[in-house]
């Protein structure tokens, strides 16, 4: 998973007549700087606020816990290796087919074919059957009792469901035929690069969405976004998945001082970081050193001000306090430019000539940051590092890609230091911290430090511990220890950013920051 922030932009579609142009108050057209790509709901390139359209879980995750879904109740055996999930009798899937217990261990079973794919979620290799015991009861049998079962089946993906008419020589893994799901919204029509049509389930099980329409237009970042919200074309942005933005923050509020916007933000969600590829032992990143100096020499309350109009808060920790077992004491690193340079000298590192990187047994202090090419705030953030890490003799070379090579990078260790961010609110702390002994995420980040096989015993242990204090205990070192160590450098914690028509109502958030509720949304 990448970082931070994605901005889409949905646009009122207006429609042409003889008396002139006339507003639809049930269409909707957002903007967004990437297609929704490959949409099969068992693999990771596409869009997740378009996949949450589309297909639904078992259960959601709400401010007030894990409530019903597809699933109306379900039974947990008292050694927490047994959930038995009673299904919605009155689902189909947006092609006809019924949404019942035989498709359920349909989809589970593609997913486990490809479970090496998803080991950064850890119930993938807990699971150890699938059984519908009748037309609508589902029975999952773990190897051991784990308790972020519920949270990591409501996830976006890949525990959601597709019509087992999609599937490809009887599963996913290699691709699929359809996006047949039982949400909201039918993928009804995709033209790579240039946009997606989404049209209202009119039979969906819940009730048909208020908006009847909503097309994914694929457009510049920047300039042309910002142009289009202007000629009020473009009429409402919000933060997602992808980690790049249309438009900047002084672009937003200008719009929101016209007094035809409003302003809408979550709690916060996410924490947006530098990761530190520890593993990569011929860089200067292995070094605890190095790592340190670097998080003394990041001024993130100019960060958050100058760059962020003080709409994220500067980050201190990893995950913030109000995100469950993260309320834990840990030593708070102050932007100390002075500090940075001691800890550098007491470690080895030379000053060289006047301009150049420090020099340790003739290596330079010289590394790379990698950032979403598509993200002018990333952008602004590396080149404010970047002059940081200078004054301490530090020489930062930043580097824009594309996310997926990004993403590619992370999964190869190929990187001394990347944008990123916590998995959020509701995946969090269990999916970032079953991450880090993830081959897909971050266990190239963590595997340089000293006893990174204990860390990840104990992140084994918390994961399947009945017992909530020592549970509170495990989640308490192994923080303490990503932190000691300096692995993940926090910059800023981020939430959702909503800029609406105020005629637009319904607007509201999930317990993540990749998914908009579209179906919740209606015009007055």
């Amino acid at each position: 998973m990448i970082s931070i922030f994605v901005i889409l932009s949905v646009i009122s579609a207006c429609s042409t007549s003889k008396e002139g142009e006339k507003e639809k108050s049930d269409e909707l057209t957002y903007a967004t700087v990437k297609d929704i790509n490959d949409m099969n709901p068992h693999l990771y390139p596409g869009s997740m606020s378009a996949q949450g359209m589309v297909y639904e879980s078992l259960v959601e995750n709400t401010e007030d816990g894990i409530k019903p879904l597809l699933a109306k109740s379900w039974d947990i055996s008292e050694d927490g290796k047994a959930y038995t999930f009673h299904l919605r009798e009155d689902v189909k899937f947006h092609d006809g087919e019924p949404f019942n217990a035989d498709a359920v261990k349909k989809n589970f079973d593609a997913v486990q074919k490809n479970k090496e794919k998803h080991s950064w979620i850890k119930l993938s290799t807990k699971i150890v059957n699938v059984e519908a015991t009748d037309e609508y009861t589902v029975k999952l049998t773990l190897s051991e009792a784990y308790y972020p079962t519920l949270e990591e089946l409501s996830m976006t993906r890949p525990y959601v469901f597709l019509s087992p008419k999609d599937f490809k020589d009887g599963g996913t893994k290699d691709g699929v035929k359809g996006f047949h799901g039982t949400g909201p919204y039918k993928l009804t029509e995709h033209k790579v690069d240039q946009y997606a049509i989404f049209k209202a389930n009119k039979d969906y099980w819940a009730g048909a969405p208020k908006i009847k329409k909503i097309t994914a237009k694929v457009l510049p970042a920047g300039e042309t976004t910002l142009l289009a919200l202007q000629k009020g074309e473009v009429n409402f942005t919000f933060t997602d998945d992808w980690g790049t933005d249309s438009i900047n923050v002084e672009g937003m509020e200008q719009l929101a001082k016209t007094g035809d916007y409003q302003v809408v933000r979550s709690n916060p969600m996410n924490t947006s970081m530098i990761v530190a590829n520890s593993g990569k032992k011929d860089s200067p990143v292995h070094e605890r050193s190095v790592r340190e100096a670097i998080w003394h020499a990041i001024d993130r309350e100019t960060i958050s001000r100058d760059i962020f109009s003080g709409t994220v808060k500067a980050a201190d920790t990893l995950f913030a306090s109000n995100v469950p077992y993260a309320n834990v004491e840990l030593k708070k690193r102050d932007y100390d430019v002075n500090k940075a340079k001691e800890i550098l000298e007491e470690a080895g590192w030379k000053n060289s000539e006047k301009g150049t990187a420090m020099k340790k047994e003739g290596k330079p202090l010289t590394m790379k940051l990698y950032y979403d090419s598509t993200s002018p705030s990333q952008k602004a953030q590396g080149e404010l590092i970047q002059d940081s890490l200078k004054k301490i003799g530090m020489n930062l070379e930043l580097v824009g890609e594309e996310s997926s090579s990004i993403a590619n990078r992370r999964t190869t260790g190929d990187y001394d230091l990347l944008f990123n961010q916590t998995w959020g609110l509701a995946y969090d702390p269990q999916s970032t911290i079953s991450a880090f002994t993830s081959e897909s995420s971050y266990l190239h980040a963590t595997e340089g430090i000293p006893n990174a096989e204990q860390l990840y015993q104990k992140i084994e242990d918390v994961l399947t511990s009945t017992d909530e204090d020592s549970r509170k205990a495990l989640y308490k070192d192994i923080l303490t220890t990503v932190h000691e160590e300096a692995i993940f450098i926090p910059i800023t914690n981020g939430n959702v950013t909503v800029i609406a028509p105020k005629s637009l109502n319904g607007i509201s958030f999930e317990q993540t920051q990749y998914e908009l509720p579209f179906e919740k949304m209606y015009f007055e």
